[in-house]
Parts: structure tokens; sequence; C-alpha cells
């Protein structure tokens, strides 16, 4: 068993670490008090690569492994986590589902641009009455020669109303349940596609969480992505590997808490010493330590057995119900540890606070993944 990174994952770590300490830390609190999308990082991140990290370089993408994948989003989510949440959607969701399944007429014309970060990509799954029950899709998708026409509504959309390209998840025979559920691909502009609100969140303002309307929206027959009756299965196994990246995204964001609390305990005195000196305080920052090493190594486990080829979802449930947790806990501690400081916005571990509560939601709640983590246990599996 080695744990040591290899030559190319310890360049990546370096590289993206330097890019996020530079380029995207400095705009992070802008970013979130203006709910600002920065556009102009995202383009960088293109460029280097980072927006289709794990697509081959014949789709336009760096083609790294996924254990890469989860090194570089904890980097830049450890900077921002609203710019963490954007390269994540991007790369495991709006790419991924294309790419897994898309046709080679389907990648060259979607996943080219989207990998290599000169187009922006979404995936529509939930809607108001279909969200951890994702098989209660009520938009719907209907063949009139060859155009596919959808109805309905899509919320909770990451980069909804500002993505080129949406991937949709929309049900074309509803007499089966969740094997009549087809996914297409939406192009922005399309007649019948229009937008609702964007939400005004608690954490991650710097992106843009949508409400999407379809009305009498048409778009070409070859817009669906792989056959009829596939999306459910497709969009399931597309968050698989979305649940490991949420992981990765939380270790960041706790990482970062834990950094500013030991900055802080070795420079805030009181009684005439530092608090760091206090057992109380020791004991906090002891705990993240260990919470978040412990995430990591199980994140890295879940990405390498995907990376392999094996079966990696009980991994995937595990590292992002534990990461999740223990970086909501981690961000908790260090606005203790702050104080009364810690609850303004004078420092940053209100915000990492704000942010690491949306990967107990994402991609499944902590509900969800305790009960699929059960699922396997109980089975023997």
């Amino acid at each position: 068993m080695n744990f040591k990174l290899t030559p190319e994952q310890e360049m990546v770590k370096t590289t993206v670490a330097e890019f996020a300490e530079n380029v995207v830390k400095p705009r992070a609190a802008d970013i979130d008090e203006k709910k600002e999308f920065p556009w102009d990082i995202v383009k960088q991140m293109g460029k280097m690569g980072l927006m289709g990290m794990t697509v081959s370089k014949e789709y336009g993408g760096a083609g790294t492994d996924r254990v890469s994948y989860t090194i570089a989003l904890e980097e830049i989510s450890k900077a921002c986590g609203s710019t963490g949440i954007t390269m994540e959607a991007h790369n495991s969701l709006g790419v991924g589902h294309i790419f897994a399944k898309g046709t080679e007429e389907q990648k060259e014309k979607y996943v080219v641009p989207l990998a290599s970060g000169k187009k922006l990509g979404a995936w529509a799954l939930t809607e108001p009455a279909a969200g951890t029950d994702a098989a209660a899709t009520n938009t719907t998708a209907v063949l009139e020669g060859d155009e596919w026409v959808l109805n309905g509504s899509k919320c909770f959309i990451t980069a909804g109303s500002i993505a080129d390209i949406i991937t949709v998840m929309a049900m074309t025979d509803k007499s089966k349940g969740s094997k009549g559920i087809s996914a297409f691909i939406v192009e922005k502009g399309t007649p019948g596609l229009s937008y609702g609100k964007d939400e005004d969140k608690m954490g991650l303002r710097g992106t843009h969480t949508s409400e999407l309307f379809f009305t009498d929206c048409r778009i070409p027959k070859e817009n669906m992505l792989d056959a009829p009756g596939r999306g459910f299965i497709g969009a399931m196994q597309t968050l698989e590997g979305g649940r490991t990246a949420v992981a990765s995204m939380a270790v960041g964001l706790g990482q970062a808490a834990l950094e500013e609390s030991i900055k802080y305990a070795n420079e805030r005195e009181t009684f005439g010493k530092t608090i760091g000196n206090y057992q109380a305080v020791q004991w906090m920052i002891a705990d993240m330590a260990t919470d978040l090493e412990a995430a990591r190594l199980l994140v890295r486990k879940a990405a390498w057995l995907e990376d392999q080829g094996e079966k990696f979802s009980k991994a995937a449930y595990m590292a992002k119900l534990f990461a999740a947790t223990r970086s909501v806990q981690a961000c908790l501690n260090a606005i203790q540890i702050h104080g009364g400081y810690g609850y303004t916005k004078d420092y940053p571990v209100e915000r990492f606070f704000r942010d690491a509560k949306l990967c107990e939601i994402g991609e499944g709640t902590n509900e969800v993944q305790r009960m699929l983590i059960a699922r396997y246990m109980l089975a023997g599996k």
C-alpha cells in the first residue's frame, strides 16, 4: 500500500495550490460578498486544464486521473468555495455525463468546448418535487417528428442560468418509473428554455443556483444522451463520481478553516499567552487535523478505486458523508477558536462554514449517504 503521490500528482498539487493562493484566494471574499461569478478565473482555469481534468486529451481535456482531480479540487476549494463548486459541478456533472454516455458526435460537439473551458456546463436533475427522490421527475420529453419537446422545470441548478450546455433529465415513459427517464442535451438560447430566479443562498454565493423552465422546448432528436430510458441510470452513475468530488471540496474548506485557526491561535493572546497554549484550543485543532486527514484518505481511496476500474460506490458514499460532516465541524471549531471575531466577516472562517454546509446536502444528503452505506453493509458487501 503506497500513500505517496506520483510525480505527476505532486506537480498538479503544487501548480494548482500556487494558482489558488495567488489568484483565487485574494478574490474569495469579494466573490462571496458581491455574489460575483468569477468568469476571468474560470477562463484561466480552462487554460490550465482544470475544467476537463479527467476527460481524455482527444476531447479537449487534461487526461489526468481521478486522484489528481480531487487534489486540484481540494486546493481550489480551500481558496474559494464558490470557485470550487463551479469547478466540481462543471467537471463531474456538466462534462462527466456527456463524456461517459455521449456518442462520438456528441463528444466532439459538446465535450470538446466544455473540457477546454471555452464553454460552461450545467446538469439538471433536481425539481421542486424531485430532490432526494430523483425518480419522481415530472419534466417530460415527447418525440414529435425529428424533435424532442421538453416541458417542466428544474431547481437548484448550479450555473443553470449562465451555462452554455445543460444536461437535462426528463420523463419519456411515465409507466416505466425511473426506467422511463431519459437524458437530453440542451443548448443556451434554445427557444422554450427560460430562467427563473437565482437563489439568494447562505453560502457559495459566487455561483448562480438557478430555476430552469422548459415550455415546448424543442431540441433535435440526436440530442438525446444515451438510449431512451437510460437517463436515470446515467444520472446515478454520474453522481457517484460527483460525491467523491464534493468530498474533496469539503476537505479543502475544512483545511482552510484549520489553517486559519492555527494562525489565529499562534497570534491571539489572552492572560499573557497565546491561546494556542490552552488545552481547549489544542484539542479542537488536534481533532480538526485528524478528522481532515482521515477524510482526505477516504477521498483518495475512492478516487484511486475509480482510477483502477474497481467498484468505488461505497467508498464514495463514505468519503462524502465523513468529509462533509467533519468539514462542517472543523468550521464550527474555527469559529469557536476565533471567538467573537469568528462571528464577523472580518475573518474568513464564517464564510468557510457557510460554504461547507452545502457539502452535507449537495450530491445527496448525509441521510442518503447513510442509507446507501447501510444497504451495502446489510447486504454483506
